[in-house]
């Protein structure tokens, strides 16, 4: 397949030609109750021709760990995928740069709406994933105003183009279980009362509402992902979480001696990002578009998480341990726990990865990438 250009906003996108593949539609692994005519047929979609096209899925956020994870599983499943890209064509493609060759990608700023309308034209997916947002929250408090750009301007702007160029078109976003904030009760549901309390969470509130409110007048499938925290190997190295087991295994091979963390009594609910990237696909396939609240239901604080991760290198987390009084937050009112009853009744959707498979998967990558560090090192 030829390279194509298509115009994007301001300037000439590059379109990479997709790989081929000949892979056809396959649904499969997950039941799914409430349309299992849809994941029985193991169909693409018909073209003018009377031959069979291939699912066309368009993602942002795709160089993130999110999306990284989506685009592996659409590809497996014979989507062809495009991705949404920042900066100039030849920039990284950070957690995906592996999927590169396989994967279509448009270079396009997602406040960018004249853009953003051209790309949902032009390719014409049959699903969206709009997972692209300022995910580290503390940084919201820096920077509200483009925090509320980025999350619910960009979120707007797509689904208004999804509504006016291709009401068929079915549209997945992001959310977080950050929009329920003090919320008056724990675990938390779909319908749990909402009291955010970052800039950062009264975004995602607001692109959540603005999306059901969408989808009531306008007949959009659009769904909600209401995610709890989700990791892998693939997070930043500024998350609490990869600062625990990147610690832990720079602990063990003797490049530090100690980890300072805030509180460490905090509770999350934390889940794998790739379990996670599987539900969102569900969401798109049921006969009707819904919200769904994500997450293993089970929260545990961040003392469990170093114990588990320097258990796994055979350290005990306690003697490595170290408080730094500028790291703690506020006391949180409310647990942030989620209950993913909705989506494992209505999805067949449950985590795979245990909390503890979890942990070791993210150490054990650590332990490797510090190790190929100190043999480059060794080398140079």
């Amino acid at each position: 397949m030829r390279g194509r250009a298509y115009h994007c906003g301001v300037g000439v996108l590059e379109i990479k030609p997709f790989l081929e593949t000949g892979h056809k539609v396959r649904f499969v692994g997950v039941s799914s109750p409430n349309n299992p005519e849809w994941e029985s047929s193991g169909k693409g979609v018909d073209d003018a021709d009377g031959g069979e096209q291939p699912r066309r899925a368009l993602v942002t956020g795709i160089t993130g760990q999110d999306g990284s994870f989506l685009a592996e599983l659409l590809l497996e499943k014979g989507y062809e995928v495009t991705g949404v890209v920042r900066g100039a064509p030849d920039r990284p493609l950070g957690c995906s740069e592996h999927l590169r060759e396989s994967l279509q990608l448009l270079w396009c700023d997602l406040l960018d709406v004249d853009g953003l309308r051209n790309a949902i034209a032009q390719i014409r997916p049959h699903e969206l994933y709009h997972l692209a947002s300022p995910s580290f929250v503390p940084t919201s408090w820096e920077q509200p105003l483009q925090t509320l750009e980025a999350i619910a301007g960009s979120s707007a702007a797509i689904l208004e183009a999804v509504r006016d160029i291709d009401p068929s078109i079915r549209a997945f976003v992001a959310c977080s279980t950050a929009i329920f904030g003090e919320a008056p009760e724990s675990p938390q549901r779909e319908d749990t009362a909402c009291r955010p309390t970052s800039p950062y969470a009264i975004a995602k509130l607001a692109a959540h509402q603005l999306l059901g409110a969408l989808r009531q007048r306008d007949g959009l499938y659009a769904c909600s992902g209401i995610f709890n925290n989700h990791e892998s190997e693939r997070r930043p190295e500024q998350f609490v979480t990869r600062k625990i087991t990147r610690g832990a295994a720079a602990i063990k091979l003797g490049l530090e001696g100690e980890l300072h963390l805030g509180d460490i009594d905090a509770v999350r609910d934390w889940s794998f990002a790739g379990d996670m990237m599987l539900a969102a696909w569900l969401t798109l396939q049921q006969q009707h578009p819904s919200d769904y609240v994500l997450a293993s239901g089970v929260g545990r604080t961040v003392r469990e998480f170093a114990q588990v991760a320097f258990s796994c290198v055979g350290l005990e987390a306690e003697r490595y341990l170290r408080l730094d009084p500028t790291l703690v937050r506020a006391p949180e009112v409310t647990l942030n726990i989620g209950d993913p009853s909705h989506a494992r009744e209505a999805l067949g959707w449950q985590p795979q990865l245990s909390f503890e498979e979890l942990v070791e998967r993210m150490v054990q990558a650590d332990l490797r990438a510090l190790e190929s560090a100190q043999v480059s090192a060794e080398h140079a």
